[in-house]
């Protein structure tokens, strides 16, 4: 596996890049189509996945400097203000009553704001790995911002998994839960096999993964209520 990554990298990240471009296409041509909250707030995520995933693989074009920089410092942003929306994507798929919609997007808000504070606030640092320069988190960051990263990449997915194993119940379709599983899996899988440095890459997997049963689940959904 490792060899794999280590010799695939620019291309594996270009093909995840064009395959995001396409989910967020699909999303918001949907979304224009039949107007459908969950297809506006995948086709955010998904554009907040491209964009991350287009400025690590334009990194080795633009090498280290200002310009990579600044726009590595809004992949940050973007993730902080994006990511939180799967909280509304679980509540729009559950369908739920307007006061528990609300409340989630009162929770959503506070997580954005938190998570773009931590998009600033954290200290880049270049590294150049399976043949991607990138900047990444460096020890400069914040202690607040860390634990806000950590919220961002796993307490953003278990309610995720949960609806998942809702929508499975109630509406007989298992691709929320899909989503959230493989999404979480890959994150794990790094650490698990002992590849952190890869981490970042074998991610991106499972984010190419939850933007397509993302999709796939709304479409589900839309045909159900037809």
């Amino acid at each position: 596996m490792r060899d794999f990554f280590l010799t695939n990298g620019p291309t594996l990240v270009w093909a995840i890049t064009a395959l995001h471009l396409l989910f967020t296409i699909l999303a918001f041509s949907r979304f224009g189509r039949t107007k459908e909250p969950l297809y506006l707030l995948i086709g955010c995520v998904a554009f907040g996945l491209f964009y991350d995933a287009l400025v690590q693989a334009l990194g080795g074009a633009l090498g280290e400097g200002s310009l990579l920089a600044w726009l590595s410092r809004f992949r940050f942003v973007f993730h902080g203000a994006l990511i939180p929306l799967l909280f509304p994507i679980c509540a729009y798929g559950l369908n739920f009553k307007k006061p528990w919609k609300m409340a989630v997007w009162v929770l959503t808000a506070i997580v954005i704001v938190l998570g773009v504070a931590e998009g600033f606030a954290t200290d880049l640092v270049t590294e150049k790995m399976a043949g991607i320069l990138r900047y990444k988190s460096g020890d400069g960051t914040p202690d607040w911002a860390r634990g806000v990263s950590y919220l961002l990449a796993f307490g953003t997915i278990i309610p995720v998994i949960l609806a998942g194993i809702a929508a499975w119940i109630r509406q007989k379709t298992p691709l929320l839960l899909l989503a959230g599983v493989l999404m979480f899996a890959f994150a794990a899988l790094g650490p698990a096999t002992g590849n952190m440095d890869l981490n970042f890459l074998i991610t991106m997997i499972g984010e190419m993964f939850l933007a397509l049963f993302f999709l796939l689940y709304a479409r589900r959904k839309a045909a159900l209520h037809k």
